[in-house]
């Protein structure tokens, strides 16, 4: 495979001189692509009507059905960039990046043939499997690699990549929106060839990204920068192999953190769309919904940079803490905001919400590094978001069941979600109290002199080479 040579990690080392400041936006261009994820939510309402065009049919999909796309696709993120952490960690950024465009694009274009021919597995196999490899692949592709170029500011280096990805949808949901209709007809709804078009625009801006990016040489160091000799509370100055780091008690408490986080915020994104307009019937329109998934967009995304920075003077800790007591009050008063018909409390609510649960994914990177350092933390990561997977899953079927559920019993739509508000509330309690449980790794994980200076030695030989 000499043709794909300049693809391998050997061949993206930087050069003396070379900017660091140029691989946040290496990232981005993937993040920005992948995060379309979270503005999936206003294809929902138009592909239950893809055979009445105009009201749903028997034979159109139903809402839950549709759900599992968007469910579909996070599981499998989750469980590729844990199967394939390792693999991206070694191979390098580069080789990452051009495999997730290939991956996330070509689930657009069997999708698009799963809607045109009305076969919900072709989605659920092109959207769901092929991109979600995507999905998890491009994620966890630039995040080692940032906090190796930036060791001084871990949870801001992360916190500029992934913020890309939570605020694509603030760029895909009115694209999308005006995509399907300049492709509808009155015999048509042209969701088919908004995901052709969209799939081909993702794979040339992701390729940027795949070009741009490099890797720091081995031993480099920011100018004027000293690592510290010893460790700080919670903050290791050691090595954690990545699959000793799953037998610590650590990785599971901060996995169920990041999943109880996740779970809360991730059901109700997937149905923000629809959510919004059946709380306030007659007030949010199609339109309007779609510019409310792109506010939060905005929000998920400032989120991801704000708290992922303040994380780097408050610690990782405290940061989750501040989510877990915040979050669970907001959501507890947005069914309040529904019954009174306050609208902007509602968005107000759900902005700040969302700063926290993309907070959430920027400030875990970091706090894995605090526990168990630098050397394996792209691969730790990777396993890590099997925690989304789950979240992925569980958070959309309870939204979508339970208000199935109430409204098979005559509950309005207005006030089908509560009963979730405050589920989600009662989750975030639990991540609290896990949270409190997180100490600093025990010595007897640590790798050995001996064999991270072997490491070491590899890792510069390959680099030489």
């Amino acid at each position: 495979m000499s043709g794909l040579s300049f693809l391998s990690k050997e061949r993206i080392v930087a050069r003396p001189g070379y900017s660091r400041w140029l691989i946040p936006p290496a990232a981005l261009c993937v993040h920005l692509c992948i995060g379309q994820a979270y503005a999936f939510s206003v294809f929902n309402l138009p592909m239950t009507k893809l055979l009445g065009i105009t009201a749903s049919t028997p034979d159109d999909w139903t809402i839950p059905e549709l759900g599992w796309i968007f469910s579909i696709a996070i599981a499998v993120l989750g469980l590729s960039a844990a199967l394939l952490g390792r693999w991206v960690e070694e191979g390098g950024p580069r080789k990452a990046m051009f495999t997730a465009a290939l991956c996330w694009g070509g689930g657009f274009v069997v999708s698009s043939i799963g809607v045109y021919i009305h076969q919900i597995w072709l989605i659920y196999l092109g959207y769901g499997v092929l991109g979600g490899f995507g999905l998890g692949i491009g994620y966890i592709s630039p995040v080692s690699t940032l906090i190796k170029w930036f060791p001084d500011r871990p949870g801001m280096a992360t916190g500029m990549a992934i913020m890309g990805f939570g605020g694509a949808a603030f760029i895909a949901s009115p694209l999308s929106v005006w995509l399907m209709a300049e492709f509808s007809t009155p015999e048509h709804v042209g969701v088919a060839e908004t995901f052709l078009l969209m799939g081909a625009i993702y794979v040339c801006f992701m390729m940027v990204g795949a070009v741009i990016v490099r890797v720091p040489a081995p031993g480099w160091k920011p100018a004027g920068y000293v690592a510290p000799v010893q460790p700080k509370k919670l903050i290791t100055t050691q090595n954690v192999y990545v699959y000793d780091a799953v037998k610590t008690p650590q990785f599971w408490l901060i996995w169920l953190v990041l999943c109880l986080n996740v779970t809360a915020g991730i059901g109700v994104l997937g149905q923000a769309s629809a959510m919004s307009q059946e709380m306030f019937p007659g007030r949010v329109t199609p339109v309007a919904a779609a510019g409310f998934v792109g506010l939060m967009s905005l929000f998920n995304m400032g989120g991801r940079f704000l708290w992922a920075s303040v994380s780097d003077y408050i610690g990782r800790k405290n940061t989750y803490f501040i989510f877990f007591l915040l979050g669970a009050l907001l959501y507890a008063a947005v069914p309040y905001t529904g019954e009174i018909g306050a609208l902007p409390l509602f968005v107000a609510a759900y902005a700040v919400i969302y700063t926290m649960y993309g907070g959430g994914f920027a400030t875990v990177p970091a706090y894995l590094k605090d526990m168990f350092g630098t050397r394996y933390v792209g691969a730790i990561h990777g396993l890590l978001l099997t925690a989304w997977s789950v979240a992925g899953v569980a958070g959309p079927a309870l939204v979508n069941y339970i208000r199935e559920y109430n409204l098979a019993h005559g509950v309005a739509k207005a006030q089908a979600y509560n009963v979730t508000m405050y589920v989600m509330a009662g989750l975030l309690v639990v991540g609290f109290i896990c949270n409190y449980f997180v100490t600093a790794v025990h010595e007897r994980y640590h790798m050995k002199r001996r064999e991270a200076g072997a490491e070491t030695e590899t890792e510069t030989g390959a680099a030489t080479a």
